[in-house]
């Protein structure tokens, strides 16, 4: 997810290539205190995340597609008793702190200056037990399920942080349990992948919205982030780039929200007097959308011409 206020027109800001930069971010080094958004950052991190890298005192090993994380936060780990990471697991158990477990948040489609925020976690390793099945709802059975048929060890919070542009927030334990994922966290790189390979049309009438100033000096526009209140674009240019955030009118709840946000979006772009395309050039030479590949509760992409007046 962003960095950015939910329902707030985020200030533009550029930034050199190879940098991370964002309009938000204090003094470098400053340790922040966390808000409710900060935790649901984290907690959207873990849950969207196919890997994690699992840190024992010295040693560190990558975890994909072996973890997931139950409604309290807490991080469940498939990993075998009788490899070397099991073997820590268990002279690790019940020591608080001892557990340390990192997330490298990327931007999921192909731009410059690509990680977010890197996420930490401290915690205290045990067994699972198979009784926190009954506060489970039925999505997390299901990702439990999913995981390698091996030992399964939950990890308990007792820290929970992470660093952003070099600086360091701290999410208090009770904030990190309370908070949920956004609704649109693990959708997301599927989502922002599909607009940039198949909705080209439908980025350059988003572009509209972006400042003109900003987006003539474009070499292209890319959507970098989607979450349940709005949008990111990012406007590459040949020195830098700079970041717009799209709210949406109405916070999308869920994958059919996120369809009529985009909606919404389309239509106000459309709207007399919202700019002119960037690029012009580009766009006109841009080849016809291909059609849909994803599910229609997901997709329900509209096309460009659905929203050739105010009145559609």
């Amino acid at each position: 997810m962003v960095f950015h206020p939910a329902g707030h027109r985020a200030e533009l800001a550029d930034a050199a290539p190879g940098s991370d930069a964002t309009a938000e971010a204090p003094a470098a080094g400053v340790r922040a205190v966390a808000t409710g958004l900060t935790s649901v950052t984290v907690r959207s991190a873990l849950s969207a995340t196919a890997s994690l890298r699992l840190r024992l005192g010295d040693t560190a090993i990558d975890l994909i597609e072996e973890h997931a994380v139950l409604p309290d936060g807490t991080v469940v780990l498939a990993v075998d008793a009788m490899t070397q990471a099991g073997g820590l697991l268990v002279a690790a158990r019940g020591r608080p702190g001892a557990v340390r477990l990192d997330v490298t948040q990327l931007i999921p489609v192909a731009v410059r200056s690509r990680v977010r925020a890197r996420v930490w976690v401290l915690g205290t390793a045990r067994r699972f037990d198979p009784a926190s099945l009954d506060s489970c709802d039925d999505d997390t059975v299901l990702s439990l399920l999913d995981l390698p048929p091996v030992a399964l060890w939950a990890v308990e919070p007792v820290e929970v942080g992470l660093i952003h542009d070099g600086d360091e927030t701290t999410v208090s334990v009770s904030a990190y349990r309370a908070a949920l994922p956004d609704p649109l966290a693990t959708v997301e790189a599927a989502y922002l992948q599909h607009l940039v390979q198949r909705h080209g049309d439908v980025l350059d009438q988003l572009a509209m919205l972006v400042d003109p100033a900003v987006t003539a000096r474009s070499t292209r526009v890319v959507p970098v982030a989607v979450d349940a209140d709005g949008m990111v674009l990012r406007v590459e240019a040949a020195d830098g780039y700079t970041d717009a955030r799209l709210p949406f009118p109405i916070r999308a709840p869920g994958h059919a929200g996120l369809a009529e946000g985009l909606r919404m979006l389309l239509a106000e772009a459309a709207r007399p007097g919202s700019g002119r395309p960037p690029r012009a050039a580009a766009v006109a030479a841009r080849p016809p959308a291909i059609a849909c590949d994803l599910p229609g509760a997901l997709c329900g992409i509209p096309s460009v011409t659905k929203h050739a007046t105010p009145e559609q």
